[in-house]
């Protein structure tokens, strides 16, 4: 069996990995199977909520892959942001400066 990665580094977490497909595959899965539920709910058809159940299943399947990769990348763009802005401010300052 496959070890799904949870501890990622910025650059790591950058580059596409399996985790990424698994989410692709994941999410197709997942959509299909909330809509497909949700209209067969609708019908009263108990199948309906048992697909609607899966759907919701491999949602929060596909969060538990890919959140980690996410919030490490948008930790390092907030880092990144946070050093974009305080270059631009000591620009600033030293334009009104002169």
């Amino acid at each position: 069996m496959f070890k799904i990665r949870r501890n990622w580094t910025a650059h790591d977490a950058d580059q596409w990995t399996k985790e990424d497909w698994i989410t692709i595959a994941a999410s197709v899965l997942a959509y299909s199977f909330l809509m497909v539920g949700t209209g067969l709910s609708f019908l009263l058809l108990w199948y309906g909520y048992v697909i609607f159940i899966l759907g919701v299943i491999f949602t929060i399947f596909m969060h538990w892959v890919i959140d980690p990769k996410l919030k490490k990348i948008s930790a390092d763009y907030e880092k990144q942001q946070k050093g974009y802005l305080e270059e631009l401010e000591k620009k600033v300052r030293w334009e009104e400066s002169k």
